[in-house]
């Protein structure tokens, strides 16, 4: 957005220095043609009131001698001639015949050069200037001016050049201050975005903390920070709860599941004990379902902070425990593990996340299938796959997986909490990661753990 900004700002303070030094130096430039019109035009009319009173050889003489010193000088052409057009008298660089003739015309008729071309640094190098000799029936002949323009066209091409400069040095100045301005502007904007990004993240604690800006963007910026403040405080006092809940459960949980157990050896009757059983197995779920809510609720509160941690030590590790359990359940584990791979996250994020995998793998996957575990480094990240090749569950339930107390429909009644998957989303997310599942070809499923990677991970 600065740069869109910039953009629109530089382009619109370029077109407003070209269309001020523009006409300015158009200005510069008729005001010079218009001085040497004058000046030149004044000599013409001194030759031509010499001219007039030229009655005599003389006065010829002396006219031709006037001329001859003035060429000389400056280095014009001047040119006498009479009614007829014949040349009384010339001296200086020869002017081309068509500009002769028809300045020539103008003064026979009796009419001064009022008006020349207007001088550019690239020309015209020379220009005629006429006056008449005499006036009205008295009219005798005419004085031609050929005035060579090099030292005007400098003085134009100097001025051009100032102009030039300082309309880039006000252009430079303009672009400084619009960029300090869209800096002043678009600062709390970012700083907003950023916070919102933290927010979406997962990160209750962000805040906009920029108090620049204009005094629109600084009450939006406390406004969204108390919105903020509200949002996490009301999510905390829910975790809160949650924890809390299931923290003060667990205590009369374990004492029913206690006295479950004591009453068992008087129980005589075969429907007694089964239901005895039946009430003792819910018992013991409806406890591993508030160890799952205060796991997930401690692993939402993010209070842990971020730490090293080695994923290819991780993975190993956990895969080697979880292996006795998958040989019997009749299941392959392989793990293909890249070493050197580090990242930063939550204490022991990795194994808790590759953990519940595992365990779902080993709950839902059939006998006599095959789980694979990949850990590398993949642009930039780091990609840990979990894969099996069983039956899989259909697209539009891969959803579902991933939600608290979220099952198949064909799994309502498998035993576990529901919580396992939820919780290993949460961890990813806290660590700045993320876990997603898609469906692996030809059947089966597989769950992609990406985290972010510490430099130099490879060795």
């Amino acid at each position: 957005m600065r740069r869109r900004l910039l953009a629109v700002l530089t382009a619109l303070m370029g077109a407003a220095a070209l269309l001020l030094s523009l006409p300015l130096a158009d200005a510069y430039a008729r005001e010079r043609t218009e001085h040497l019109l004058l000046q030149r035009r004044a000599e013409a009319v001194r030759f031509a009131d010499l001219a007039e009173r030229a009655r005599t050889a003389a006065d010829r003489a002396e006219l031709s001698a006037e001329i001859r010193r003035y060429a000389q000088l400056y280095g014009a052409g001047v040119t006498v001639t009479d009614t007829a057009g014949s040349t009384l008298a010339r001296s200086g660089p020869r002017t081309p015949a068509g500009a002769l003739a028809e300045a020539g015309s103008r003064a026979l008729t009796g009419r001064s050069t009022d008006r020349l071309p207007t001088l550019r640094p690239w020309g015209p190098h020379s220009v005629v200037v006429a006056e008449p000799v005499g006036r009205d029936e008295r009219l005798s002949g005419a004085v031609l001016l050929t005035v060579p323009t090099a030292a005007a066209r400098h003085d134009v091409a100097v001025r051009w050049w100032l102009i030039a400069l300082g309309a880039l040095g006000a252009f430079t100045a303009a672009a400084l201050v619009a960029a300090g301005i869209a800096r002043w502007l678009l600062r709390p904007v970012i700083d907003l975005d950023r916070a919102v990004e933290g927010i979406a993240s997962g990160s209750l604690r962000a805040r906009a903390a920029s108090d620049t800006g204009p005094p629109e963007l600084r009450r939006l910026r406390r406004h969204f920070n108390s919105m903020a403040e509200a949002v996490a405080d009301s999510i905390g006092r829910q975790r809160d709860f949650v924890a809390d809940a299931s923290h003060q459960l667990r205590n009369p949980l374990a004492t029913l599941v206690l006295q479950l157990e004591n009453v068992e050896p008087h129980l005589t009757s075969a429907p007694g004990r089964a239901e005895h059983a039946r009430a003792l197995d819910e018992a013991e779920r409806l406890e591993e379902l508030l160890d799952g809510l205060l796991a997930l609720a401690r692993v939402e509160a993010g209070t842990a902070p971020l730490a090293d941690e080695d994923v290819s030590a991780a993975v190993q590790g956990r895969c080697a425990a979880w292996e006795p359990v998958f040989a019997a359940a009749e299941l392959s584990l392989t793990a293909d593990v890249q070493h050197g791979l580090r990242t930063r996250a939550l204490p022991d994020a990795v194994g808790r996340v590759l953990d519940a995998l595992l365990d779902n793998a080993a709950k839902f996957v059939p006998s006599g299938s095959r789980v694979d575990v990949h850990a590398a480094r993949h642009e930039g990240e780091l990609l840990v796959l979990v894969g099996d090749d069983g039956p899989g569950v259909p697209p539009e339930q891969l959803p579902l997986l991933l939600r608290r107390f979220g099952r198949a429909p064909g799994h309502q009644n498998t035993p576990g909490s529901g919580l396992g998957l939820a919780i290993a989303d949460e961890i990813a997310r806290g660590s700045g990661g993320s876990l997603t599942v898609r469906a692996a070809a030809p059947h089966g499923l597989c769950f992609e753990l990406r985290l972010p990677a510490q430099p130099n991970t490879e060795r």
